[in-house]
This record gives structure tokens, C-alpha cells and sequence, in this order.
């Protein structure tokens, strides 16, 4: 189909529909409730967990879909592909089934449904309730993302427009009349003193650094039908596009903090920034602003599940070719339906260990890839920093399950030796061992180096 395109220059308005479905693919369930509930946890100390959040759900994001470019790949398998094919498979599969039909996928409507319809309904009838929207949800995901050539105008040129300028009047009318100084607000004991590394752990549950490397492949088929086939080409739109849409979205979050703090004002620490959101805007809009906010909620879930459910069925029919992409679209969409109706609080206590494990590897393999022509993509740098940050990221999943695991023998064996590692007590142990096997895989590259000089061995690398 790629063969058919014609090839073109872009346009300016190219680049903003280009910008915008890069933003509605990234921007959908956890980035509204997330950061709205970080700003009722940090409340005074707002601003510098805000720039402890926007490392871990902008800046890592973006450097996700700079890594893509440099390496001009076209999805996650290729990013992890110089740690050989079978690593690139198993972090393809997890990434995908993480933020795809296991939990990021299912959240989307678990989330729609909890923050904009759940008021609407007794609480007796709210399982079947969910079970239905979720149902009439995963089947307009299905219809609205069956045709790819058609994803970036449904998403970039029609939703998320309509989620943007509902957003806008949501900001408009709370901004206008504060519910408190968010300054003035009290903060909770976590984020008195370490603010900005909780903030910096909160980015982690938006899991845009790995939706970054698993939309990858999305991202570059719109590209490509837009007439860049050329790689090179490809890879300066994407990052250009990227770049616009990430800092957009790096505005929003810190509205979205600032209004959380200033919610104090009003109301209690909430359960979860869905029910905080639920309350901002009924106390300011009343039903209107319920319905309103319904809207508002269900179509960004809904654009980011449309992207997540593509992006599934496009790698796994690339790599697992014996069913077509649309049969690995239909499986996901009822594999997210089935899911999400564990419930949103379930997605998110399961979703976190498994988080805390992906998240460190994640971003290791992204910094790898923007540095990867450093040393030729040598796999010997690979294997130390991933090898050195494995490890303790394990330790981080074991801490993060709940009670019936973390607080188990196993768990409190592992939490012991984990305490030994720096930054531990943080929840950023893998930082310093990361560097470390970056020292050691950069001084054994430069070993081959040397070696190839003096005998003219090739230097063990993944192309």
C-alpha cells in the first residue's frame, strides 16, 4: 500500500494534524487523573514535583520518539533489537501487552466510564453499566482504527480538536475562580520532603515512555502515507511533529497539577484523580459541566485507545504474520474490553510493579538508542547497561505488588538486599548501577575498538 503513495512536501497544516495525533495518542486516561491527583498530593510543593513529573511524562517521551528517529526504527522490537532478536521480541511483547490489553488499553474506558458516566448511574447497576459502555467503547475503537490510512484524520483532525477545546473551557472557568491558592495548601508528608522524586515516580503511571517506543510504529506508518517513505525524511517529520506536540502537553500537566493543588481548597485528598476531576467540575458546572466533562473524558481515552489497539495489531501482525492485522485488532480490543471490567483501581494497583520493572529498562534503551551513534550500536554497551539495570528494576516490581506479595517472605527478603543499593529508599536504585554499566560497556567497547585497530576484527554490533 506504502508503494502507492505519492511522494510530497509537507505542509504547515500538515505538520499541526501531524502534532495533533501525536498528542492524542500519547494524551489519554492516566495523563488527565494522574497529574490532577499529583497536585492534591504535593499541594504547596506543587511546582517542584510538577518538574519531577514532566521528566518522566514529557521529556522521556519525547527522547522515546527521538529515539525512534535516530535509530530510524520502526517500532520497539527495533529498539531493543541490538540485544538480539529474542530480547527485541520479549520487550516488544511486554511493552505491548503492558500498555496495550493487560492495562493501558482497558484503563481508557475504565476511566471514561468512572470519571464521565459512573455519577449518571445507581451503584448497583455500575458493573453492568461499565460492561456495556465498554463494550460500544472497544467497538468504536475497533471501527475508527480498522482502516490505517485513516487513523490520523479521525484522530488529529476530528477528536482531538474536540477534546482540546473542551479542555480549554474546563481551564477557562476554574482558573477564573480559584478554589484556593495552590501555595496555601497542605502537602502529603511524602511530598514535604521529596516532592520532586515522587513527581518523578508519578510520570511513570502515565506510561508514555513506553507508549513513545510501542507507537512508534503508528506514528511512522502516518508518515509514512503522508508521502515521507524516505527514512531520513520520516525521521526529521516525526521528531519536528514530536517535539510540538510533547511541549503542548507539558502545558496541559501543569494546569492540570496546579489545578489539583488548588482543589484543596474545597476538598478532600481524593482516591484517585478521576474523582477529584469528577468534583472540580461539578462544583463548578453542575450537570452541565458533568456532561461536559463526560464528553471531554471519553474522547481522549478513546483517541489514545485508537492508537494503542493500532499499534498492537500492527507489530504483532509484522512479527507474528500468521493472523492479519485486522484479526490482532480484534483480539486486543476484546482482550482491553475483558480487562476493564477488573476495574480501574485493580488496573492501577496490578499496572504499578510492572511499571516500576519496564519503566528503568525503558528508559535505558531509550538513552542507549539517541547515543547509539556514539559507538555504532555496538550490542557489548547494550548488554552492560541493561544487564546492570535488570536487577535492581526487579527488586523495584517485587516493593511496588501489593500487600499479599510485598509484604510476603519473599517480599521482605528482596526488600532487604534492595536496601543495600543507592537511592533505594527513592525507588531510583537502577539509576546508579545503570551508570555503572555504562562505564563498563563503554570501556569494553572501546577494548574491541582498540582490538580492531591493531588485528582488523569488526566490532560485535546490531545494524
Amino acid at each position: 500500500m506504502l508503494n502507492r503513495v505519492q511522494k510530497r512536501n509537507l505542509t504547515k497544516r500538515d505538520y499541526v494534524t501531524l502534532s495533533s495525533m501525536i498528542f492524542a495518542l500519547f494524551f489519554g486516561a492516566g495523563n488527565l487523573i494522574f497529574p490532577l491527583h499529583l497536585g492534591q498530593l504535593a499541594g504547596g510543593h506543587w511546582g517542584i514535583a510538577a518538574a519531577g513529573f514532566l521528566i518522566t511524562a514529557v521529556l522521556l517521551p519525547l527522547l522515546s520518539v527521538l529515539a525512534v528517529c535516530v535509530t530510524k526504527s520502526k517500532g520497539v522490537y527495533d529498539i531493543g533489537k541490538p540485544l538480539g532478536v529474542t530480547f527485541a521480541v520479549v520487550f516488544m511483547v511486554l511493552i505491548h501487552f503492558t500498555i496495550g490489553p493487560f492495562f493501558g488499553t482497558p484503563r481508557t474506558a475504565t476511566v471514561s466510564f468512572t470519571v464521565g458516566l459512573a455519577p449518571f448511574f445507581p451503584a448497583k447497576y455500575q458493573s453492568l453499566a461499565l460492561l456495556l459502555f465498554s463494550a460500544a467503547f472497544f467497538g468504536l475503537a475497533y471501527y475508527l482504527s480498522v482502516e490505517q490510512s485513516k487513523i490520523m484524520a479521525r484522530v488529529g483532525k476530528l477528536l482531538n480538536p474536540l477534546f482540546l477545546l473542551l479542555l480549554v473551557a474546563i481551564f477557562a472557568v476554574a482558573f477564573s475562580s480559584p478554589l484556593a491558592h495552590a501555595g496555601s495548601t497542605s502537602a502529603t508528608a511524602a511530598y514535604q520532603t521529596a516532592g520532586f522524586t515522587n513527581g518523578f515516580l508519578q510520570g511513570y503511571n502515565t506510561m508514555d515512555a513506553l507508549a513513545g517506543l510501542a507507537l512508534g510504529v503508528t506514528i511512522v506508518t502516518a508518515v509514512n502515507f503522508m508521502g515521507q517513505t524516505d527514512p531520513n525524511k520520516a525521521a526529521w517529520v516525526t521528531a519536528r511533529a514530536g517535539f510540538f506536540s510533547m511541549a503542548f502537553e507539558g502545558l496541559i500537566y501543569v494546569l492540570l497539577i496546579l489545578l489539583g493543588a488548588q482543589s484543596l481548597g474545597q476538598f478532600k485528598l481524593s482516591d484517585n484523580g478521576g474523582v477529584a476531576f469528577d468534583q472540580i467540575v461539578n462544583h463548578y458546572m453542575g450537570n452541565v459541566g458533568q456532561a461536559i466533562l463526560a464528553v471531554l473524558i471519553i474522547t481522549t481515552c478513546l483517541t489514545t485507545a485508537i492508537g494503542l489497539v493500532a499499534a498492537f495489531a500492527q507489530d504483532f501482525h509484522k512479527h507474528f504474520g500468521f493472523l492479519s492485522y485486522k484479526a490482532w485488532l480484534r483480539i486486543t480490543c476484546l482482550a482491553s474490553f475483558l480487562t476493564a471490567n477488573v476495574g480501574l483501581n485493580q488496573i492501577i494497583a496490578w499496572s504499578t510493579p510492572v511499571l516500576m520493572f519496564l519503566y528503568p529498562l525503558a528508559m535505558a534503551l531509550i538513552f542507549l538508542s539517541i547515543l547509539s551513534p556514539l559507538f555504532h550500536k555496538s550490542s557489548v554497551v547494550y548488554v552492560w547497561v541493561v544487564v546492570f539495570t535488570v536487577v535492581p528494576a526487579v527488586f523495584d516490581m517485587v516493593a511496588a505488588f501489593p500487600a499479599v506479595v510485598s509484604q510476603s517472605t519473599f517480599g521482605q527478603a528482596m526488600a532487604h538486599v534492595q536496601s543495600f543499593l543507592p537511592l533505594a529508599s527513592s525507588g531510583m536504585d537502577w539509576l546508579v548501577p545503570a551508570l555503572v554499566g555504562a562505564v563498563f560497556g563503554t570501556a569494553h567497547y572501546l577494548l574491541l575498538q582498540r582490538a580492531k585497530t591493531s588485528t582488523g576484527m569488526e566490532v560485535p554490533m546490531k545494524r
